[in-house]
């Protein structure tokens, strides 16, 4: 690190002030911002600050992905690592472009962004699409509003948005077969096209037609479905994980369980022919990775605390509904973005109703 830290000193003068690189300090800054902590000081009293800066967030959030990726990796192979790489080599082409002409600083919400946004993916997609994709998220669910911290929608699920309603066919049908002995399909499915040993038998597709997938391969994850979704254990050891150090909000997680596994009780019980059984439901799909890892983006959820409750049940409400009586097998990615337009509603109910003397007109 000393290393590392001298070369970036050696080099600041270049891309500071009049410098020969200026119009490039804003990746100056981020790098030195990566390897080490920000260099702004508090001049004098008070001193106090936030626990969890930006930084800290964002690199706890990626360790608490990282059993998801291990899994994806493990299952559907290195594919999965190259998708990744694609995934922050076109983000990071649009923040770079983007801070550059704004001047400002390269913050660390793409390194959440590009590493969350493979995990939500058909591991066989082509790789160009997943850079096509990771371009329209990033500048479309995030740049045009003006950067990280302004952003309405959670960037991820409106590059798999785009993707799915520009390319449907490719984000239905090239799921991969999950690997079936001990030692995994690290290796295989190394192709940069489409893999040829595809398959559009996830466990949601193959319930629709009455074949239920058992509950130890949903909970192990060896199920076809998105890179980082299909393991029910790594995701509730990530998200357990952002619950114990703070980083995700245990109401919007309980609040999107909650209403889930009740409407489906009561689905199941009114008509059973419609709504599939709870636990595979519950582990099925995306459902468990978006309350754990969607939902709680801090960004685009309320932040009052009874909004989160609400924000919560909203997402589980509409993704049971449209799991059950749509043509659709998964809802989760619609359920958040639903509950990403109605934040900020949310949020100014529950401020109203607790705030004593309030008036519309001012």
């Amino acid at each position: 690190m000393k290393l590392i830290a001298r070369m970036l000193e050696n080099a600041r003068p270049r891309f500071e002030g009049s410098g020969k690189f200026a119009a490039f300090h804003p990746v100056y800054q981020a790098a030195d911002n990566f390897f080490f902590a920000a260099r702004d000081e508090t001049a004098y009293a008070p001193f106090g600050r936030d626990a969890l800066d930006v930084k800290r967030y964002m690199s706890l959030v990626i360790v608490a992905l990282f059993p998801c990726f291990a899994a994806g990796v493990y299952f559907f192979g290195l594919r999965v690592l190259f998708m990744m790489l694609v995934a922050y080599a076109a983000g990071g082409a649009v923040e770079v472009l983007f801070s550059t002409i704004r001047k400002e600083e390269i913050n660390e919400g793409f390194l959440v962004t590009g590493f969350i946004f493979p995990l939500i993916l058909p591991p066989g997609l082509p790789l160009w699409m997943v850079a096509a994709g990771m371009i329209f998220g990033v500048l479309v669910g995030k740049e045009v509003f003006g950067g990280l911290g302004r952003n309405l929608f959670n960037p991820a699920l409106i590059g798999r948005c785009f993707l799915a309603l520009s390319y449907p066919g490719a984000m239905t049908k090239t799921w991969l077969p999950p690997a079936g002995g001990f030692g995994g399909n690290i290796f295989a499915n190394l192709s940069l096209f489409t893999p040829q040993n595809v398959t559009s038998a996830t466990p949601l597709v193959m319930a629709k037609s009455g074949h239920l997938s058992s509950l130890h391969q949903l909970f192990v994850g060896r199920v076809a479905g998105s890179a980082g979704e299909t393991s029910a254990v790594a995701i509730l050891v990530g998200g357990a994980f952002l619950l114990l150090v703070g980083v995700a909000n245990w109401r919007t997680v309980a609040g999107v369980l909650i209403s889930f596994v009740g409407l489906n009780v009561l689905l199941r019980s009114a008509a059973p022919a419609h709504a599939m059984p709870v636990l595979f439901n519950l582990l099925s799909g995306g459902l468990l990775f978006g309350a754990f890892f969607m939902a709680t983006d801090p960004v685009t959820s309320p932040v009052t605390q009874w909004g989160k409750w609400a924000y919560g049940i909203l997402i589980g409400v509409a993704t049971i509904l449209i799991r059950t009586f749509s043509v659709y097998v998964e809802g989760v990615m619609f359920a958040i973005l639903l509950g990403n337009i109605a934040a900020p509603l949310i949020d100014q109910t529950v401020i109203r109703h607790r705030s004593r003397g309030y008036r519309s007109d001012v």
